[in-house]
């Protein structure tokens, strides 16, 4: 009798187990409505006061109506300038935000900058030395491809070292790898990255934005 109790307890404590690393392992998935298409980004859990500000702000639509205000192919594209809504084409735009910063949460080398990463946006370190995040305003990688003696020359030239993972993922899939370690990463796309490649694409003025306003109809909450 004790022997099947104890088969049975154990089985229920690996249930629970199993629950519980479901439960640590799931994401907020997040659906971006742009007037270009879909995009789907997942929030990590490692990153919680950016994922938490960014499902307290997308609740509150906070980010209907705001423009994709800074675009630069095989770089990022950029959204989140409170003033933007709205905005003349001939308007400059970058420095909207909420009065409040979210302290950097950068977790690397595990979240680095590969193409497809969501990021937050930041005032500069002479400014900003703690790298503290813009409330509002994030991108979404893009980036280039490199090779493996472009990556050693950078190792050298900045006293770093790649793992093998960002090896594989610079030469493979493309990112900003100057941008790992300055920048809190706190998601990544899912799906819709054509969307996001149409974008860098898209013609802009000499300060990065498009010429033809590219909105944020809407963001919601669908899943985890």
């Amino acid at each position: 009798m004790k022997k099947y109790v104890s088969i049975f307890l154990l089985g229920c404590f690996l249930a629970l187990q199993g629950t519980n690393v479901c439960a640590q392992e799931s994401e907020t998935l997040v659906e971006i409505v742009t007037s270009k298409g879909k995009i789907r980004v997942k929030l990590y859990n490692d990153t919680p006061q950016h994922r938490d500000n960014f499902i307290k702000l997308v609740n509150a639509h906070q980010y209907d109506g705001l423009l994709f205000h800074r675009v630069i192919k095989q770089f990022m594209i950029q959204a989140g300038d409170i003033n933007s809504k709205d905005a003349p084409i001939d308007k400059k735009l970058g420095d909207g935000d909420l009065d409040y910063t979210i302290p950097a949460e950068i977790v690397y080398p595990k979240y680095f900058h590969k193409r497809g990463q969501l990021c937050a946006a930041r005032t500069g370190d002479e400014l900003n030395p703690e790298k503290a995040s813009s409330a509002t305003q994030f991108y979404i990688v893009t980036g280039k491809f490199f090779t493996g003696r472009e990556l050693d020359r950078m190792e050298t030239e900045k006293q770093i070292k790649f793992t093998p993972e960002q090896r594989k993922a610079y030469m493979l899939e493309g990112g900003v790898p100057h941008l790992d370690g300055a920048y809190t990463v706190f998601g990544e796309v899912v799906k819709g990255m054509k969307v996001v490649d149409n974008l860098q694409f898209l013609p802009t003025n000499e300060d990065d934005r498009p010429l033809k306003n590219i909105k944020i109809k809407t963001m919601k909450i669908v899943g985890k």
